[in-house]
């Protein structure tokens, strides 16, 4: 393993710290059709948490590669909505504190 590659092991291992989402629920959801984070996310709402898939993107499309035979430049890239970082709603009403 290369510098600054991480190791997906255990299938009982929690994935995605936000929605907590194990490796197990993830190959699940490739195993039957899943074959990028968006199609994951909409399995399983790993990447749906307060960071927005930030940590757990990588780990989940290294195991998509892993089950698919797919590569990393193969998968289709994510959908963005913005906001793209947790914004309070009194920011987005223009609320003064």
């Amino acid at each position: 393993m290369g510098t600054g590659e991480w190791e997906v092991r255990g299938e009982d291992m929690i994935i995605c710290r936000c929605m907590e989402v194990a490796v197990k629920e993830v190959v699940e959801a490739i195993r039957l059709g899943a074959d990028s984070f968006d199609a994951v996310k909409r399995v399983t709402r790993a990447g749906m948490g307060l960071c927005q898939g930030r940590t757990c993107q990588h780990l989940i499309e290294r195991l998509i590669t892993e089950e698919t035979g797919l590569k990393t430049g193969e998968l289709q890239p994510i959908s963005i909505r913005p906001p793209l970082r947790p914004t309070a709603l009194k920011n987005i009403a223009g609320m003064k504190t």
